[in-house]
């Protein structure tokens, strides 16, 4: 893992969306299409606002996954993925070859199932991800499962990983917020090619500490990214601030 920390949240996100559109083009040029995965959340604004202003990608090649999705929530509702995705990325570039959306709406284990038999036919050239609060990687809160090989699997969040929904905003109150998520799994993320982990703010320091300066564990789950070949981790002073070494 190359950990890179810039100087502001807008560099961060910058740097972020230059790296996976190069990356994108690069696998068009050589494959004929990209397949990738989209993160949402508040970490991700940056970024996907260059990505989409990346010139020279032909998004007609482009097939989308996206990590995490709330169980129940409507597509309405201000907190949906689905919406966040809709709006913030697909309404603003050319229609995709594909774009496979999370519907928390079905049924959760037909919905993994379906998910699971595509991202196997499409190997991930590039993953955008964050880190949650409590170090969480996609909606797999610590102690998370860093066995299961199904690609996508129900989880249930915990407490800070929910506090934290509501204190972005998403949500009025702890009651509104769901208590289970469809989430892609650890392995099904470390399969991807290239993994771009983007991590502002100053609430996500302690999650970063952890994640870099403990052990690997499934307690900061996170830590496994420290595994993987291609793994850029972009900070900016803040997120980075109780860092002693970069690991």
């Amino acid at each position: 893992m190359n950990t890179t920390i810039l100087e502001s949240t807008a560099a961060l996100g910058e740097k972020g969306g230059n790296l996976a559109a190069q990356i994108i083009r690069e696998a068009i040029a050589t494959k004929g299409q990209a397949n990738v995965i989209l993160a949402t959340g508040t970490s991700q604004f940056e970024t996907l606002q260059t990505l989409i202003a990346s010139e020279g990608i032909d998004w007609s090649k482009v097939v989308m996954f996206h990590l995490d999705e709330y169980i129940g929530l409507p597509l309405s509702h201000p907190a949906s993925f689905r919406k966040y995705l809709l709006e913030r990325f697909l309404a603003k570039v050319p229609p995709l070859k594909a774009s496979y959306l999370i519907d928390g709406g079905g049924e959760p284990s037909e919905e993994c199932a379906r998910l699971g038999m595509l991202i196997s036919q499409h190997p991930i050239d590039v993953a955008l991800v964050g880190i949650g609060e409590n170090g969480h990687l996609a909606f797999n809160d610590p102690p998370a499962d860093f066995d299961t090989e199904q690609p996508y699997i129900v989880v249930d969040l915990d407490e800070q990983c929910r506090t934290q929904q509501m204190n972005e905003g998403w949500f009025a109150t702890m009651n509104d917020v769901p208590r289970q998520a469809i989430s892609m799994s650890v392995k099904q993320i470390m399969k991807s090619a290239n993994i771009i982990c983007s991590v502002p703010e100053l609430r996500k320091a302690k999650a970063v500490k952890d994640c870099l300066e403990n052990e690997i564990s499934n307690l900061f789950p996170a830590s496994i990214l420290r595994q993987h070949p291609q793994c850029e981790l972009l900070l900016e002073p803040e997120s980075a601030s109780l860092l002693t070494t970069l690991g």
